[in-house]
């Protein structure tokens, strides 16, 4: 109690003396953070990094960032392997190569085509519903990335000992999910906490990998052809 009269007055003083905005003060005064650790294995071994994993928050929606995010085409691969992003955020694919990619997607969260282009070229493409969108090149099979399109802002990775922190999630009862590309489903927990102004710790976030390859086949729905032009 003696806490939040404190940071009451604090935020009072700081907005009265001009240091922070009245939309600050409110913004701060209704959202939290949630923070813990997801464990993860690989093929029932234990790994030592823990990185890459996507964790996020569910049950309310916010409006995207207005950056764009880049999936590039480097050294014959995407860059980075997972994205996240907002519904309704804009991505790019910039071109990195010295040939020629052709980045495309079958997702029903989002199919698109890009078709063919140069090293120094770009294209972009917007992303207005939820959902996970496999990416593929149609001339290179081994080039695979996954979109993870998320409701809200409230999602971040996973650092090499599994730590995360989502920051500004709005007070109120949430689902939080842990994502791995190579998982058959995330790790989730339901009926998360948040209060305005503190830090909800959660823990039991566990993630099985179980997927070896990401073999597909090309926009067409065929075998990609080998060097010799054979399927």
């Amino acid at each position: 109690m003696i806490r939040a009269v404190f940071l009451s007055v604090v935020a009072s003083a700081a907005f009265i003396a001009g240091t922070v905005s009245a939309a600050a003060v409110a913004h701060a005064a209704a959202v939290g953070t949630i923070t813990g650790k997801v464990s993860l294995t690989r093929l029932g071994k234990p790994l030592t990094d823990a990185s890459g994993v996507v964790v996020y928050a569910v049950g309310f929606n916010q409006a995207p960032a207005a950056t764009v995010p880049k999936l590039r085409q480097h050294k014959g691969q995407f860059e980075p392997r997972l994205l996240a992003i907002t519904a309704g955020q804009k991505v790019d694919f910039p071109n990195m190569d010295k040939f020629f990619h052709n980045v495309f997607s079958l997702s029903k969260a989002r199919r698109f085509d890009l078709g063919q282009y140069k090293k120094g070229r770009s294209k972009k493409k917007t992303f207005p519903r939820k959902g996970i969108v496999e990416v593929y090149c149609n001339i290179h099979p081994k080039m695979s990335a996954t979109i993870l399109v998320l409701p809200n802002r409230a999602f971040a990775f996973t650092s090499v000992d599994g730590s995360f922190t989502l920051r500004d999630v709005p007070a109120g009862s949430w689902s939080v999910f842990a994502y791995s590309r190579r998982a058959t489903r995330p790790a989730r927990l339901n009926k998360v906490v948040v209060a305005a102004g503190k830090k909800t710790v959660v823990t039991g976030l566990a993630i099985e990998e179980t997927k070896r390859d990401f073999a597909h086949k090309n926009k067409y729905g065929e075998a990609y052809k080998d060097r010799k032009g054979k399927y």
